[in-house]
């Protein structure tokens, strides 16, 4: 990539909104070696990056926007300029998102079991307690184990692909419940959005509204977050496993309230004690990646330090980064739906290369 001059990042607009706003070296964040950004991803088009934020101690540090093609759920939105006020699809950091309304609801509730049988969920579909279906957990939709027979890595173009199946099909949480059990319970995880739609309908009949309305109520407008947009299949149900749409800042507002053990202000919004769970290894994930309920963890090797954090991962490179060694946050968002390749690249570049680097520059 040819070297541009760079000029020190300035501190973010301040927008009303309920992100404080700080200069990134009052953060103690290397202004250089942030500056790269914003040459980097304007002149690699490919990439197709959206938006790059970044907090830090709770402020917010870092916030550029780029132009690029952009869609909705699948629905093409052609060449969009992105900025602080439009909406953008999560993906699958919707799942994350799903895990903290699950706290929610769970301790609203007063549920606090999750070795309960998810089959006791689903009276209406009691004929399906069979053999060992009945051992199929909460806790094991809420770590991906449950065993059952699901393929998600074939396109989703491909009329194969499991998440297909189920969205077309008749009743979804029949769909996923029907499915082959191929290995017990619990032994092995398996990436499933039928695990989250499952999750959904729990919490559903746990808190008596859809996913949307208790984020709306328990969650969104907590944060300060009055623009959202949850997509919902033909039948309305909200589309649990991938269909949130939220602007960049209000997305970065809630891996800041998972950092903060989901204590906004004074206000504890999701139980620390959740969080704590929730974002903690609870089984061998994908690569070298462990999984929590619904939240990745992974870790980076930086100016010879292994650095952990945890992660919101969504189709097209959506990419949101928890940092509690460095109290860091860091949302990448873009449109590389048609590339599985290189969706996970820029949101490593900006986690490692920048955001990590300015961190641990600036202690130096």
């Amino acid at each position: 990539m040819a070297k541009n001059k760079t000029h020190q990042p300035a501190a973010p607009d301040e927008l009303g909104d309920g992100w404080q706003t700080s200069a990134p070296g009052e953060l103690g964040l290397d202004p250089m070696a942030l500056a790269g950004i914003v040459p980097h991803f304007s002149q690699w088009h490919a990439a197709n990056v959206h938006a790059v934020l970044i907090a830090r101690h709770g402020s917010l540090a870092f916030e550029r926007y780029f132009e690029g093609e952009d869609e909705a759920w699948g629905r093409p939105l052609g060449r969009v300029a992105y900025d602080a006020g439009k909406l953008h699809d999560l993906r699958s950091v919707t799942k994350s998102v799903v895990s903290l309304l699950f706290g929610i609801a769970a301790r609203n509730a007063g549920f606090d079991e999750l070795d309960t049988p998810v089959l006791s969920f689903f009276p209406e579909h009691s004929d399906l307690t069979i053999g060992n279906k009945k051992h199929i957990t909460v806790r094991h939709l809420l770590e991906m184990s449950t065993g059952l027979a699901w393929n998600e890595e074939v396109p989703y173009s491909d009329p194969a692909n499991s998440e297909i199946l189920m969205t077309n099909a008749d009743d979804r949480c029949r769909y996923v419940l029907d499915q082959e059990l191929v290995r017990p319970p619990g032994r092995a995880w398996q990436y499933s959005g039928g695990t989250t739609t499952l999750l959904a309908e729990i919490i559903h009949r746990l808190a008596g509204k859809q996913v949307d309305a208790l984020a709306r109520e328990s969650l969104f407008d907590a944060l300060g977050m009055h623009e959202t947009d949850w997509l919902a299949y033909d039948d309305g149900v909200p589309i649990a496993a991938s269909g949130l749409r939220l602007r960049p800042r209000d997305l970065l507002k809630i891996g800041q309230l998972v950092l903060d053990g989901g204590k906004r202000g004074d206000e504890q919004i999701v139980a620390q004690a959740w969080i704590e769970q929730a974002t903690s290894p609870q089984i061998n994930g994908q690569g070298l990646f462990f999984y929590g309920h619904h939240w990745w963890l992974g870790r980076s090797f930086v100016a010879g330090e292994e650095i952990t954090w945890i992660s919101g991962v969504g189709w097209g490179g959506q990419r949101l980064f928890i940092v509690p060694s460095q109290e860091l946050v860091v949302l990448v968002m873009a449109g590389l739906y048609d590339n599985p390749i290189l969706q996970p690249v820029p949101g490593e570049i900006v986690l490692r290369r920048y955001a990590l680097s300015a961190a641990m520059a600036g202690e130096r």
